[in-house]
């Protein structure tokens, strides 16, 4: 209840702030923010809009819109919308990062791979990033460009479930079966639910 009770108070605290500086972008995007706490996209939906039509180089409420559409399925809209934050703010990782990983949703993995890279260039330190462009590299066959980017970001947050399990898949695509076995243990150590057909294939090989 707790949670609930605290996002309730901080949407009033925004709407208190909107009220007071009406133009004020950032107090929109924030009362947006505790909308989307409590799921309610609609009204969080109109709430970045005139957050937008107050700031519009507030590239987070452009983002924010596509993460709207991408609840409702509609892929398009999210990319038109990531498309928009990269123009508002030159050089926004996280906009050219959710490009990517629609892209790549989409089939278009050499458009997903640029704006990837770009996602990087931009901020180096952006493992889904780094797990997305291996996920591309990895499905144009491009296996050992596909290891060096999950390393990359095990090297950020060695923690990181999917770019071991990602791991696994590589080094089982070489061969190198000791460390694909290594990083599949890590994947479901660290909560992921590995593939029972990765598992079953790796079985024979476990010492």
């Amino acid at each position: 209840m707790g949670k609930s009770k605290n996002v309730e108070e901080y949407i009033a605290q925004q709407r208190m702030a909107v009220a007071s500086n009406p133009e004020c972008g950032t107090s929109h995007y924030n009362l947006a923010i505790g909308l989307l706490g409590l799921k309610k996209y609609d009204e969080a939906e109109k709430v970045l809009f005139e957050a937008i039509e107050c700031s519009p180089t507030l590239a987070e409420a452009y983002v924010q819109v596509g993460g709207i559409c991408l609840q409702r399925g509609d892929l398009d809209g999210c990319l038109d919308w990531n498309q928009r934050a990269v123009k508002s703010r030159a050089g926004f990782s996280e906009g050219y990062g959710n490009i990517g990983f629609v892209q790549l949703q989409k089939g278009n993995i050499d458009e997903a791979i640029t704006a990837l890279k770009k996602a990087i260039a931009f901020n180096s330190n952006f493992v889904q990033a780094f797990t997305t462009l291996a996920n591309a590299y990895l499905m144009t066959g491009l296996v050992e460009e596909s290891i060096q980017a999950n390393i990359k970001a095990l090297s950020i947050e060695p923690d990181f479930a999917i770019a071991h399990n990602n791991l696994a898949i590589g080094y089982l695509e070489q061969g190198k079966y000791d460390k694909a076995i290594e990083h599949c243990d890590r994947a479901v150590e660290f909560g992921y639910d590995v593939n029972p057909e990765i598992l079953k294939e790796l079985a024979p090989h476990r010492k």
